[in-house]
């Protein structure tokens, strides 16, 4: 069952931000909308500005931290949003012991397909060569998906692979086929199916919305790293959610997929709010640190 907080959230999206999105016709007003009011950086995490292969972003870190490195993608539509606005998220991550670098990847449409993963996948080499062990990755949304790309193309280039990866609603088909799209409109609290299509049309421009480093659902899924993935039920990328779970399990991979109910659209952002969000992300960073332990393992043996 839901919590009343869950409920509360979703209420608030619904009516400070879903009618908001759907009348919005520049890209400045999407990002102001989606630009959140500061959060308050706990004293026991440091914030640190950075740039890891040649990418702006910051290392989100605690003093002691033991948990591995973390690399973090931020969603938004993969128009808008950036390190900054997803610190509730890499904090928390801080907080259960990982180095987390969040970056500033490039935007559409001033910077359209294929400059998001051409960053990510800058980004992790930089990791992986400046001698970060069996990093883990995770990211909501755009961002999720764009975790699921970083690992398709990270393939093709002969990079090691992350020790596991944890997405949440992650955005894996911009040709937005997804029953959910349609029959989850009404009901998700944040997001349109009509405005998915406007923001995948925004960051496509005439590439095939199909191309596997677009929309990862369309690629080879075979090798990918042990996955998790949370999703809410009245999301319209909650087919997104269960049609990867589906293909990452057909090609062998391990996966979880779990669906909470009534929360909205990257509810991870309010865990100082909403219970499910803790749980979320608890259940993330467990399954994040036990994969990086075991990696490491492996690699010493």
């Amino acid at each position: 069952m839901a919590s009343w907080q869950a409920q509360v959230a979703s209420w608030l999206v619904r009516l400070r931000l879903k009618r908001a999105l759907e009348r919005a016709q520049e890209v400045a007003v999407v990002r102001r909308l989606f630009t959140p009011p500061p959060f308050l950086v706990p004293r026991d995490v440091r914030v640190t500005p950075a740039e890891v292969g040649g990418v702006a972003g910051e290392w989100v870190a605690r003093e002691g931290a033991d948990a591995g490195v973390l690399l973090y993608l931020h969603g938004g539509g993969y128009i808008a949003c950036s390190a900054k606005t997803h610190r509730p998220i890499t904090v928390f991550y801080a907080q259960r012991g990982f180095r987390v670098f969040a970056p500033n990847y490039r935007l559409a449409p001033e910077h359209r397909f294929p400059a998001a993963v051409e960053d990510a996948l800058a980004v992790w080499r930089g990791l992986v060569e400046g001698g970060a062990r069996r990093p883990a990755i995770s990211g909501e949304s755009a961002g999720g998906g764009l975790c699921c790309a970083l690992m398709l193309a990270a393939r093709e280039e002969g990079l090691p692979m992350p020790a596991a990866a944890a997405v949440f609603s992650p955005w894996v088909d911009l040709a937005c086929t997804g029953d959910s799209m349609r029959s989850n409109n009404k009901r998700c609290a944040m997001l349109s199916g009509p405005g998915m299509g406007v923001a995948a049309d925004s960051y496509l421009g005439d590439a095939d919305p199909r191309n596997p480093l677009a929309s990862p659902l369309y690629g080879d899924l075979r090798g990918l790293p042990p996955l998790v993935i949370h999703v809410g039920e009245g999301e319209v990328l909650l087919d997104d959610s269960r049609r990867l779970a589906d293909r990452v399990r057909a090609a062998g991979v391990p996966v979880e997929l779990r669906v909470f109910p009534v929360v909205p659209h990257a509810w991870q952002l309010a865990h100082r709010l909403v219970p499910e969000a803790r749980e979320s992300l608890g259940e993330a960073s467990g399954f994040l640190k036990a994969a990086v332990e075991a990696a490491e393992r492996e690699t010493v043996a």
